[in-house]
């Protein structure tokens, strides 16, 4: 996900390209040749080459003839392996549970590489060992034995990477513990998280509302945001945010949370579920701009190529992984387990 002159994640679901004359509030005049603001470049113009060398015409219709929303991806292929990864993880979840807790170590180790890999761009490197240890192990020991587990898995994770780095040296001791120590509260903590979502008896229904809830914040804002967007939210902050956006981004996930909670729970309530999709559209954006904030800072456009229309998977996992303590928080106090 990329950050727009405002700091705004750029082709955020709520946030329809808009024509704006003269160059946004606050555009930072200092920025090195070739690039935005945000560091990643800025998109070709109409009629400029696009990446890979095809041009791209007025209108988002590339010489290949693939269509592109006006966010800049290709949406046909992004809603392809959008569904394709949704099918993984109902068909894993409500067949054997297990496999999909294998699934969710696969994607969270992929997504730690990504975030290691990019580190160092800027020369931190992390101890790979303890943090991959730690993001395979966490989440199963969470799984098989609880919060305590989990608790106790983290902070050897963070033991352990302290002492490995030391066996390189003083010079950057510092500044690698400390990207490491992100990493463990970024990803093996939250994977722990997931894995006691999913450990009770109806785990299967919670991991459902988690990831529907945190999908239904960028569904419901990019349809909102593209047909009915008018009135900006922000325009010297965030000039393609919207009001009718983020509103219905809002909307959308307090349905999908209050009809899940209600239907897939014993014991739920609509009200509850509308308090865990509006807990939702929070963290889901606050997600969003954290691991825009990390790659602004790194200086690159995309954590990974992995998964097509869609970036790396850590562009995708972004919104979940702040999401989840929110939601099994939640859930535990609505309809404790």
């Amino acid at each position: 996900m990329e950050l727009d002159d405002a700091g705004e994640p750029s082709g955020s679901p709520d946030e329809p390209e808009v024509d704006m004359s003269g160059p946004p509030p606050g555009e930072a005049l200092d920025s090195p040749p070739g690039q935005g603001p945000d560091g990643s470049g800025d998109p070709a113009p109409p009629g400029d080459p696009a990446p890979g060398g095809e041009s791209t015409p007025p209108g988002g219709v590339t010489s290949a003839g693939k269509r592109e929303s006006r966010t800049g991806r290709n949406l046909p292929l992004a809603i392809g392996v959008g569904l394709a990864l949704g099918a993984l993880v109902l068909l894993s979840l409500y067949t054997v549970k297990e496999i999909f807790l294998g699934v969710m170590v696969v994607f969270l180790f992929l997504g730690m590489r990504e975030v290691t890999e990019a580190f160092k761009s800027r020369d931190i490197r992390v101890p790979f060992i303890p943090v991959a240890t730690g993001m395979v192990g966490t989440p199963v020991v969470a799984y098989v034995w609880g919060a305590t587990a989990t608790v106790a898995a983290v902070s050897l994770t963070v033991l352990a990477l302290l002492m490995t780095r030391m066996t390189e040296g003083a010079a950057g001791y510092v500044r690698d513990v400390t990207a490491g120590s992100l990493v463990a509260g970024y990803l093996v903590l939250m994977g722990g998280i997931v894995a006691l979502l999913m450990r009770p008896e109806d785990g299967d229904h919670r991991i459902v509302i988690f990831i529907a809830t945190t999908v239904a914040s960028d569904i419901g804002g990019y349809f909102a945001g593209s047909f009915l967007g008018r009135h900006k939210l922000a325009p010297a902050i965030s000039p393609k945010k919207t009001w009718e956006g983020v509103t219905g981004s809002a909307i959308t996930c307090m349905a999908v949370g209050g009809w899940l909670v209600w239907w897939l729970l014993d014991g739920g309530h609509v009200w509850q579920g509308v308090i865990i999709g509006l807990a939702a559209v929070v963290t889901a954006t606050a997600g969003d701009l954290v691991e825009s904030m990390i790659k602004r800072d790194l200086g690159i456009k995309d954590m990974g190529t992995l998964l097509p229309g869609h970036g790396g998977v850590m562009d995708r996992l972004d919104s979940l992984v702040a999401t989840a303590p929110v939601v099994w928080l939640l859930l535990e106090l609505f309809v404790p387990s």
